[in-house]
């Protein structure tokens, strides 16, 4: 576990890549709880919408400086955002329960691309997310 008083949340840019506006959905959860602890927080997914007053965009923005992706897509659906996910080039991918998948992990860490499979919720409740 890491020293949070170090690293000011705010500083940590997180992309949600399958946020919906649905409060029974995991991804909701999770950008909820990013946003309540401070993380510079973009929820992108199919859905217009907001979570906890942040438009969830439905393109492919560019967005620079991105520390963490989390991943909220089943794998069938993630072949078509290969491209965008790696130009982002975020430091770490984290892969939630249902998103594994070897192909794009294989991918991202050919590009330098940290990843993880784990839980956004569990790293969160644990003070392991940085």
């Amino acid at each position: 576990m890491r020293n949070k008083s170090v690293i000011d949340p705010a500083t940590v840019r997180v992309v949600v890549l399958g946020a919906s506006p649905n409060p029974s959905r995991i991804s909701f959860e999770a950008t909820r709880r990013l946003a309540q602890q401070g993380y510079d927080v973009f929820p992108i997914g199919v859905k217009d919408g907001t979570i906890e007053g942040i438009p969830i965009r439905t393109d492919q923005p560019r967005i620079t400086d991105v520390h963490t992706l989390s991943l909220y897509i089943g794998p069938q659906n993630q072949p078509p955002l290969y491209d965008y996910i790696l130009a982002l080039h975020p430091q770490r991918i984290i892969f939630n329960p249902g998103t594994e998948n070897t192909e794009l992990k294989l991918l991202a860490e050919d590009a330098g691309i940290e990843t993880e499979y784990a839980c956004n919720l569990v790293l969160l409740a644990t003070d392991q997310f940085i």
